[in-house]
């Protein structure tokens, strides 16, 4: 599933392609990819249609649109494998692609620019993108005769027009907007370690009254936002813990450790691109990411520890894999150890 950098390098997309630009027209192709919206597709096609689109915005692994009147959004979560792609102005012909530009690259050092520096020297690569698409679910028609897909062969994703509501905090909804807003469904979901909005000291102490595991607590979504499986085994290996040791039996010093750790691998994966593994993760451009070839533990069963030489192991954790060194992350003793959590991951 895309995680905050993957989701965040989709989103700076956006906003270079598609922010100014109006809806005209919306074809909803499969069901399943608008199941959220309580009227279906003729409600999202009646939401959007005639819409501007004035921000693009990121909390944890969700972002969205805003639209001009200000008080909606058009929201979307990406689940296993949803892509949004910008087809560039100008329909194409019959049969031809149409060009998709990317304009200015990964950012430096994990920074998150809503725009490049004036006079900024950027790479710039125009390709082409298919015209059609197999598993193409949501097309918006824009006004200049662009066009933004929302792609998902596995359909766990979707996208909803809903109502913003006001931030917990008043403090902004995401990045992309200063706006003190975020959509209702995502009203949950806590900030996430790149937000500079984030009360880190007061993330610590919640983290530490959790009684669950450490991996469990970095991956609710309603306590810290935009870790996932990748990016908890990376936080992990470099904070030298496992998995499964006890939140509250953490000191502060361990917790702040390893938050500092997911966050700097989270912002190294965001400079180039994030992290792919096949073509079902791209950024609006149809662009994979690179960051998979500096995996120190995830995905890396056999290979040798980066830092001590041990072969990786890989473990069952939740209907999925966890990845750890045996010897740099040892596991805690049997009578220390708790399974399960007080709050649902999300």
């Amino acid at each position: 599933m895309p995680e905050l950098p993957e989701v965040e390098t989709v989103r700076a997309g956006l906003a270079r392609h598609v922010l100014g630009r109006t809806v005209v027209g919306v074809d909803v192709h499969h069901p399943r990819s608008v199941r959220r919206q309580p009227g279906g597709a003729a409600e999202l096609a009646g939401r959007l249609r005639g819409a501007t689109l004035t921000a693009a915005v990121r909390r944890g692994k969700y972002l969205w649109l805003t639209l001009d009147d200000g008080d909606q959004a058009l929201l979307a979560h990406l689940g296993m494998s949803g892509q949004l792609l910008v087809q560039g102005s100008g329909r194409p012909a019959d049969g031809a692609p149409a060009e998709s530009v990317l304009a200015d690259g990964a950012p430096p050092d994990g920074v998150l620019p809503d725009a490049a520096p004036p006079g900024a020297a950027l790479p710039t690569m125009v390709r082409p993108l298919p015209a059609t698409h197999t598993h193409l679910r949501v097309r918006l028609r824009l006004g200049d005769g662009g066009e933004l897909w929302f792609v998902d062969q596995r359909t766990f994703g979707h996208v909803m027009v809903t109502a913003t509501v006001p931030t917990p905090d008043g403090g902004p909804g995401g990045h992309g907007s200063p706006a003190p807003l975020l959509p209702e469904p995502v009203r949950h979901i806590a900030r996430d370690l790149l937000d500079p909005a984030l009360d880190r000291d007061a993330l610590v102490r919640r983290l530490r009254t959790r009684r669950t595991e450490v991996k469990r607590a970095l991956l609710d979504q309603t306590l810290v936002s935009g870790v996932g499986n990748i990016y908890a085994d990376e936080a992990l290996w470099r904070a030298r813990l496992h998995g499964t040791r006890p939140t509250d039996r953490l000191a502060p010093p361990r917790v702040r450790t390893l938050l500092q750790a997911a966050a700097d691998v989270m912002a190294e994966a965001l400079a180039v691109g994030g992290t792919s593994f096949d073509a079902l993760y791209v950024d609006a451009d149809g662009a994979p990411g690179y960051f998979a070839r500096s995996l120190a533990a995830y995905g890396q069963a056999g290979k040798p520890c980066p830092r001590c030489g041990a072969p990786i192991r890989r473990e069952e954790f939740m209907n999925r894999s966890s990845f750890s060194c045996p010897r740099c992350q040892r596991r805690p003793a049997a009578g220390l150890r708790r399974h399960g959590s007080d709050h649902p991951l999300r």
